[in-house]
């Protein structure tokens, strides 16, 4: 506030000026400059055909016609560079008006790739922590899922994934489908992870798993992270997307109509 004050004041708006009048200014032009949010352009020319038919099947449709039920849609990446970091002292847990207390320093014991698919409309998880990402992990997750039921005998099953160089391209979808005949990749447009549904897991494992995190060594930072997934699905339930295509259409009008408008 007092920044903003010797601000106004430097600009000329006013001579002085006390910090509840510069908050009643703010107040009343619900102005709030220390918060923010954060946006960016669509970056493919082909951002609506890829987008489309991904919301589609949020929304159970594909090509103009409802899922059958022995159709899946399931939302798949890699959250990669997970290091297990061992504080060099012991957390101090929290206690009566008292809030954790975590070493700052650590050393670094390795680090995993976790790959995870989640099941769109049942709220089922599927993950494997991996040394590296690439061809060979990713098709270790799908095989994972696909030689269960009901994927293994499933009309459909529909794979959202995004631009990784172990599953993009008509090799990675020939490679795919020549094993599982019934997958059907669905590639995000460039640079657009929040249309993929695992992201909004791996938000969560984020903030409950691994901040701030403190991990002896790989194997207990993978038993951790498998454990949560199975306490995470017992009380899933699908996640409440209301993003339409509608909503695309509308979005992108908007910011076409924002890039023509000259600068102020």
């Amino acid at each position: 506030m007092r920044e903003l004050q010797r601000e106004v004041v430097t600009r000329g708006v006013v001579a002085t000026i006390s910090g509840t009048t510069l908050w009643r200014w703010l107040d009343a032009d619900a102005i709030r400059p220390w918060r923010y949010r954060s946006w960016l352009f669509p970056r493919d020319p082909e951002f609506a055909m890829k987008a489309g038919p991904i919301l589609d099947l949020y929304a159970g449709i594909w090509e103009n016609e409802p899922l059958a039920t022995d159709d899946y849609v399931l939302s798949a990446d890699e959250k990669t560079s997970i290091q297990a970091r061992r504080r060099r002292h012991a957390p101090l847990p929290t206690g009566p008006d008292r809030v954790a207390k975590i070493e700052h320093e650590y050393e670094r014991m390795g680090a995993w790739a976790y790959l995870a698919a989640w099941d769109v409309r049942r709220a089922k998880l599927f993950g494997r922590c991996e040394s590296g990402t690439g061809i060979a992990p990713v098709d270790r997750l799908v095989a994972q899922v696909m030689a269960q039921e009901p994927y293994r005998s499933a009309r459909r099953v529909f794979w959202i994934l995004d631009n990784g160089s172990g599953h993009r391209g008509p090799k990675a979808v020939a490679r795919l489908q020549c094993q599982w005949p019934n997958l059907i990749p669905v590639f995000t447009p460039v640079h657009a992870s929040w249309l993929n549904q695992i992201e909004i897991y791996f938000s969560v494992v984020q903030r409950k798993v691994l901040t701030p995190g403190d991990f002896a060594d790989l194997p207990t930072l993978e038993a951790t992270l498998l454990g949560f997934q199975d306490r995470y699905q017992n009380a899933a339930h699908p996640f409440e997307w209301t993003f339409t295509r509608q909503d695309l259409t509308a979005l992108l009008t908007k910011l076409a109509l924002a890039e023509r408008r000259p600068a102020a």
